[in-house]
């Protein structure tokens, strides 16, 4: 008589077969790829202002800014406004920001037209071919 545990060992030993599945990608769903491209650019843009907070704040700690802003002042002279006012955090902080919403509405905008353009592709080429284990 075998028990249980046995039969639980024979099964264990047993290979089983990998399977292979290939499917067509002959669709997307606008609106899925709009809400995906909107996350991917929305945290693209958070990357950036953290990014860009880090430099500058390396930057500053180093003195670049200071030493930058005394060559341009040597270079214009005394009547030019001071480089570093410029390059305040504040100042690269809100040019940051615009330019990380202008990178949610065109990350999301190229999602749009990559999903529409696809989907008007699949009409000639039959679309993509995918193939899935079952590893």
């Amino acid at each position: 008589m075998s028990t249980v545990a046995e039969k639980l060992q024979r099964k264990s030993q047993r290979q089983t077969p990998t399977k292979q599945v290939r499917l067509k990608l002959v669709y997307i769903d606008f609106w899925s790829a709009v809400k995906l491209s909107f996350l991917v650019a929305a945290c693209g843009a958070v990357l950036l202002l953290v990014a860009t907070f880090f430099v500058w704040i390396v930057l500053n700690s180093l003195g670049v800014i200071e030493q930058v802003d005394s060559v341009f002042s040597d270079i214009v002279g005394e009547d030019a406004t001071s480089l570093a006012s410029v390059l305040s955090l504040g100042q690269v902080m809100f040019f940051t920001t615009i330019v990380a919403l202008l990178n949610i509405v065109g990350g999301t905008a190229i999602g749009a037209i990559s999903a529409l353009l696809y989907n008007l592709s699949v009409r000639l080429t039959g679309g993509l071919l995918v193939g899935f284990t079952n590893n």
